[in-house]
């Protein structure tokens, strides 16, 4: 399992729950925040883990009793809700949280508690957890993991220490992919795609889908100024037809000019994501006004707020690859 110096970034968060673990002082309910694949699952482990510990330090030892089982996912004080619905009802909440938690730990001085997808949880589930949330045996420890902690009850996220998880930067998850043996410019499109979500980085640097979503588009952006307009209809047709995720492929398209426009306005590299394909770029950039790549990166604008509203891919791509093409 991992410990809290194997978690990339969430300084702050780390920090309190160090400071905390130091202190032998914790709440008895946490509320930690993140969209997915932000690591609220390795930092709630991390942190049951470290409080579960024989040694009771600020850090696992790994080696103790506790930590054994831990590690092999069978302490009997340690409770992960599950559930197989759409929500998480009253009954899981009773069944699986709220009745164990009044049975003593059977090995270490706390019981811990973690609900992940904690948003899925209905009204009437956390009307059911308010009463343990309010009145907590004093060995019991409750991490609820959630991606929209706004869908809280007031009263569940008042008495909650609220802990949020933030986007890392770019070049951490770009070094942390070329450490796990990702090729450097595919490690910096990963980033650049991810937006700060660490999770989404791995998975986008291991998906063949978007490997080939890559190959295609950039293929086509490289030549779009010369292909005809039959060639361009044909294109669109394709990526339909090959299921590419439509506001990925607006998202790959925006980086793509922002890069021209980058060099454009300062004659560096040093920032480009699409390194790789440097040479394309510089040429592009010494091609195209200021004024065309303004007009592009407005029409990828529209065309991301035309998808949101349902308006039909291909008509809305057409419209996007024209400005591209400059008519």
């Amino acid at each position: 399992m991992p410990y809290f110096d194997e978690i990339l970034g969430q300084e702050s968060v780390k920090a309190y729950l160090n400071k905390a673990l130091q202190r032998r002082h914790f709440s008895h309910a946490y509320i930690i925040s993140g969209e997915e694949g932000m690591g609220k699952r390795m930092l709630a482990s991390a942190f049951a883990q470290a409080l579960l510990c024989d040694e009771g330090g600020e850090y696992p030892c790994g080696k103790c009793h506790s930590c054994i089982q831990f590690s092999t996912g069978n302490h009997p004080d340690v409770g992960w809700v599950t559930h197989e619905k759409a929500s998480i009802g009253v009954d899981e909440v009773r069944s699986q949280l709220v009745e164990p938690m009044l049975i003593k730990p059977y090995h270490s001085k706390y019981k811990v508690y973690i609900v992940d997808e904690a948003e899925l949880l209905t009204v009437q589930a956390q009307n059911a957890l308010l009463k343990t949330i309010e009145e907590p045996p004093e060995y019991g420890v409750i991490l609820l993991l959630s991606a929209n902690p706004d869908g809280f009850l007031q009263t569940i996220r008042s008495r909650c220490t609220m802990l949020k998880m933030v986007p890392l930067a770019d070049g951490e998850i770009r070094q942390y992919l070329i450490r796990k043996g990702i090729p450097a410019d595919r490690a910096e499109i990963c980033a650049a795609f991810a937006r700060g979500n660490l999770g989404k980085a791995i998975a986008l640097s291991e998906s063949e889908a978007f490997a080939h979503m890559r190959e295609r588009l950039v293929g086509m952006l490289a030549k779009i100024r010369r292909m005809e307009l039959s060639e361009i209809m044909e294109f669109i047709k394709q990526l339909k037809e090959d299921g590419l995720d439509n506001a990925q492929t607006l998202d790959f398209c925006e980086l793509w000019y922002r890069d021209i426009l980058y060099r454009k306005s300062t004659g560096q590299n040093d920032r480009l994501i699409f390194r790789a394909e440097r040479d394309v770029i510089e040429g592009l950039a010494a091609e195209e006004s200021y004024d065309k790549l303004q007009r592009v990166l407005e029409a990828m604008d529209q065309a991301k707020a035309r998808l949101t509203a349902n308006v039909n891919f291909e008509t809305t791509m057409e419209l996007v690859m024209l400005q591209m093409k400059g008519l």
